[in-house]
């Protein structure tokens, strides 16, 4: 099989980024890697290698004629990819890989071909192999004696007791199901003489990582050794964790001054106690990530100078607390305040306020809303924001109503108007230009109501064929739909198109105002009065939308009636549009470009046992978090750097905020309760009724302490009118088609006193936001989503991370149901338990996946939390066996119900939805930040699986995915 003996050149091989005229830098990655053999020598990385040992498999399974076949050496040639781009994917750096890993990558290859016979052939050849070498005294791997570490020039020996004790320092805890002398043994194995003191490092972390699927707790050992890295990183020396209880307050001041001088960190921030401040660290709290969060930490956001990071954990939310407290009184106090709620994770702010807060340019806000003027000017000077906008780190929602439709009159030239799709590609474009901070790319949502003349070509945005001039891969579309729209396809009514050049008035109408202005423009046009107008069925056009969101995953369905007439400032202007995600729902005009930032409340941190031992939400610990979560979210206004006039104009003059939550999933997981259930409804009920009721409540004391909000006089807060009683006012504009509970169980009553007497200092409060990368920081389920698999393999800039329902381990282990039996067929079937016959039916139905859950549950649950919210919230729909009838009940209830606005369509198609008939691993065919999460299971992903959402159900959609980090989508 693979040997270090053979002398034949590399193969043509694909590596990961290659492309065209890549090849050279793909042989360049190739030569960075090298071969640790058994007798502990170290060879080159010859990819040829793999091909010649799966062919010799292939011909001990097949014989030589079949095993030469055309399509055999195709399938060799692929699997040696897969193997190289596995290998390259787990050390993107380069570095040493031992012979045994490449030989276990790949037997798992050819499982994932569904080449069984030949995989099996290889494991039995490996295993005689092996035996041969027992019964000539040889061991699989040198041992460590004799290994001499290259620390910084100097050659030393290894220090294996060194070793030891920072592997048992990391399994601290998890003693009893952790064993650290294996993850020793493990990185033995991968080091040689001579071997870069960084490698050993690197090698630990890569032998606990491997046993994350066994054990969860491997994931928390796994950071904990990465940080041991990242201490030697930042220090300079390697520190244990027990001595961190007194180097962080050492250290830190000596990291504020490096990060002022460096031009990273605001001079301001010298003037803290630092003394005070580094004292108030807590060096355990390091212990609390998981793999995932921490590397993601490390990767993304914490300050470096040349690459070389100069940011420990909580030395970085210490700096984030920091920056958000400049302003206050005693500044002291509030940042350790604020320090405490994210390092215990408690709650966590949004990323482009952890990325820039405490630094020269602080620009701290996560959403932008925009409304482009119908003339050049107005539409060149929307770009230019859009691209300022973008340069900061900010998502970007676009209102083009008002833009004149194709064939519309221009009285200036006296010509004719290309229509709004012309200048949409220039705004995708722009948005790929200019990446937010280099850190993310730059993200964009166009909205377009649906009257306009323009909708059926905006429809097709997204698509694969047609005239690439006219379509827009790489932005969101959103459609923004009038209730009377949506009562003509209930009712089967006819529904006319307008270019708003000749109705400018319906882009700021909405409920009975706009019916009365709307059929006025269709008798107009019935008299031949307008120049551009087109009559079609509405339920002809409702299907083109349903059929487009199926297919491409654009664009969203979203309602202006509701975000108009439940928002609380109705009174100074009209929400035009959501924002790249679609939880806001801020007023925008021509002066007026509208801003939120965002953090989110980790609920499953505010669960506790009760007397019955049953957990149950702490109310008085959810009021404490959000207390000062508030305080946190409303000083961003003040602290925010704002790239445009008009986005610091309206924030100030609003001062609106998006607290939402995360971590929904998990909390039903602990009690007990599946997401497809009745008692789901209802904690998503009562959970939000918690949270906005405090957050109100915050919003009032800070009123009381630094004013009301400018425009606060004449909005719906100033006239009694809290966000559950605006649903009266839907109904009345809607007259009929609304059914949504109204119960409530907290006492309102001295909550509307308070506002009564003192006013609310925020416009809008609660926006719940996808929190993708803040989720997998904090280690919790994102935001209101199900659980997308029990068992699965994210893929992203960080590299790939094994991710496994704790919750469900626990069951299963209390059960006595986790064995390596379990984890095999968990895996085999993508992470679902359904067909898995020895998992008892409660626990299938506690831990069933998103494609499980009839979706319906997601919008009941959603309409109940939207009854308190008084924006709107990030709700990806998850739709197994997608079809019209499945997806027109659906959006149709979303809209009786209630809700503002939906996101993403995530669907399945009906061929994988069943394991015999595709050859496994459809579930994990998830395009996922820029890769693909890959099956953790033996198992090839079929094509034919895949999210409607992007490319093209048939063709493997892409889209802006679960876990995006370069995605303002997942905060």
């Amino acid at each position: 099989m693979y040997t270090t003996t053979d002398t034949a050149s590399s193969a043509r091989t694909s590596y990961p980024h290659e492309g065209a005229g890549q090849g050279a830098a793909a042989t360049q990655q190739v030569a960075e890697y090298k071969i640790i053999r058994r007798n502990g020598s170290v060879v080159s990385f010859e990819p040829m290698k793999i091909s010649v040992a799966v062919t010799k498999a292939f011909l001990a399974t097949h014989g030589g004629a079949a095993a030469q076949s055309a399509s055999v050496r195709e399938t060799v040639q692929r699997i040696t990819d897969s193997v190289v781009n596995a290998l390259m994917r787990r050390k993107p750096e380069g570095g040493a890989i031992h012979i045994e890993d490449i030989q276990d990558q790949v037997e798992l290859a050819l499982m994932r071909s569904g080449e069984h016979d030949v995989a099996r052939a290889y494991v039995l050849y490996r295993e005689r192999r092996h035996q041969e070498r027992l019964a000539k005294g040889e061991a699989d791997h040198a041992p460590a004696a004799g290994i001499n570490v290259n620390d910084d020039g100097v050659s030393k020996p290894l220090d294996v007791a060194r070793l030891r004790a920072l592997v048992q320092s990391a399994c601290s805890g998890f003693e009893t199901i952790t064993d650290a002398e294996h993850i020793v043994g493990e990185t033995l194995k991968n080091l040689y003489d001579g071997v870069p003191a960084e490698e050993v490092r690197k090698s630990a972390v890569l032998s606990a990582r491997q046993l994350i699927e066994k054990e969860p707790a491997y994931s928390r050992v796994t950071a904990r050794l990465l940080l041991h890295s990242l201490r030697r990183e930042v220090l300079g020396e390697e520190v244990t964790h027990e001595d961190m209880a007194t180097r962080y307050a050492e250290y830190f001041p000596t990291f504020i001054k490096k990060g002022i001088e460096a031009e990273l960190l605001d001079p301001e921030l010298a003037q803290f106690d630092l003394a005070r401040l580094g004292a108030a660290m807590k060096h355990e709290r390091d212990y609390q990530f998981d793999y995932l969060g921490l590397q993601t930490l490390f990767d993304r956001y914490f300050l470096h100078i040349h690459g070389t990071r100069i940011e420990l954990p909580q030395a970085f939310f210490m700096r984030v607390a920091m920056g958000l407290a400049l302003r206050e009184i005693d500044r002291e106090a509030r940042a350790i305040e604020f320090y405490n709620v994210l390092s215990t994770f408690d709650f966590m702010s949004s990323t482009p306020t952890l990325f820039n807060s405490g630094t020269l340019r602080s620009q701290l806000s996560s959403c932008y809303l925009t409304t482009i003027a119908d003339d050049l000017d107005g539409i060149y000077e929307g770009l230019k924001e859009n691209a300022l906008l973008s340069k900061f780190a900010g998502g970007l929602g676009n209102d083009w109503t008002q833009v004149r439709a194709l064939g519309s009159h221009i009285k200036g030239t006296n010509g004719k108007s290309q229509g709004i799709v012309p200048f949409l590609k220039v705004v995708n474009d722009t948005a790929v230009a200019v990446n937010q901070g280099g850190k993310r790319k730059g993200a964009v949502c166009a909205y377009l109501e649906t009257w306009h003349a323009d909708i059926e070509e905006f429809l097709e945005l997204r698509k694969n064929t047609g005239d690439d001039r006219r379509r827009t891969h790489d932005m969101n579309t959103a459609n923004w739909i009038p209730d009377l729209f949506m009562k003509r396809v209930m009712e089967g009514a006819d529904w006319t198109l307008l270019s708003p050049s000749e109705a400018p008035d319906l882009h700021d109408l909405y409920g009975k105002e706009f019916e009365t202005a709307y059929l006025k423009y269709e008798a107009k046009a019935d008299r031949g009065e307008l120049r551009v107008f087109k009559r079609i069925p509405a339920l002809q056009l409702w299907r083109k939308m349903l059929t487009m969101l199926f297919e491409t995953g654009h664009p969203w369905f979203t309602f202006k009636d509701p975000c108009n007439i439940r928002s609380p400032q109705q009174h100074v202007g009209v929400v035009h549009s959501s924002n790249l995600c679609t939880e806001i729902t801020l007023n925008t005009n021509d002066t007026e470009i509208a801003v939120c930032n965002l953090g989110s409340v980790n609920l499953v941190n505010h669960m506790v046992r009760g007397a019955d031992g049953k957990y149950v939400l702490d109310g008085d610990k959810v009021k404490r978090t959000v207390k000062t979560a508030m305080r946190m979210l409303d000083n961003v206004i003040d602290i925010n750097y704002y790239p445009v006039k008009k986005a610091r104009n309206s924030n100030l003059k609003h001062r609106p905020v998006g607290m939402g939550i995360m971590g929904f999933q998990d909390c039903l997981h602990l009690l007990g309760t599946p997401y497809a259930s009745q008692g789901a409804v209802e904690f998503a009920d009562t959970s939000m009724e918690v949270v906005a009721y405090h957050a109100y409540w915050a919003s009032t004391e800070l009123a009381e302490e630094r004013g009301k909000y400018p425009s606060y006089a004449g909005s719906l807060w100033s006239r009694g009118i809290l966000p559950q009683d605006s649903i009266d006012l839907l109904g009345e504009a809607r007259g009929g088609y609304l059914e949504v509970d109204r119960s409530a169980s907290l006492d309102w009553t001295e909550l509307r006193s308070r506002i009564a007497t003192y006013g609310m200092r925020n416009s809008n409060c609660l926006a719940i936001a996808p929190t993708a990368t803040i989720a997998n920081i904090v280690g919790v389920s994102a935001s209101i989503e199900p659980n997308y698999q029990n068992i699965f393999v994210k893929s992203n800039l960080s590299g790939e991370f094994t991710v496994i329902n704790e919750h469900l381990v626990d069951e299963l282990k209390t059960r006595g149901l986790w064995d390596d039996v379990m984890i095999g067929d968990i895996k085999y079937f993508d992470g679902s338990l359904a067909r898995i016959d020895r998992v008892p039916q409660d626990i299938r139905d506690l831990y069933a996946t998103a494609f499980e859950i009839d979706p319906s549950w997601l919008v009941e649950c959603a309409s109940r939390r939207q009854k308190w919210i008084d924006q709107a919230q990030s709700l990806n729909i998850y739709m197994a066996g997608a079809s019209g009838k499945k997806m027109d009940d659906l959006y149709k209830l979303a809209w009786v119900r209630g809700l503002k606005t939906t996101y993403y369509l995530r669907t399945l198609s009906a061929s994988s939805a069943e394991k015999s008939t595709g050859r496994g691993g459809e579930l994990n065919a998830v395009p996922v930040a820029g890769g693909v999460s890959k099956a953790a299971a033996p198992v090839a992903a079929a094509p034919s699986s895949s999210y409607a959402a992007g490319d093209g159900a048939a063709e493997g959609a892409k889209f802006c995915s679960i876990d995006n980090p370069e995605c303002e989508a997942c905060q």
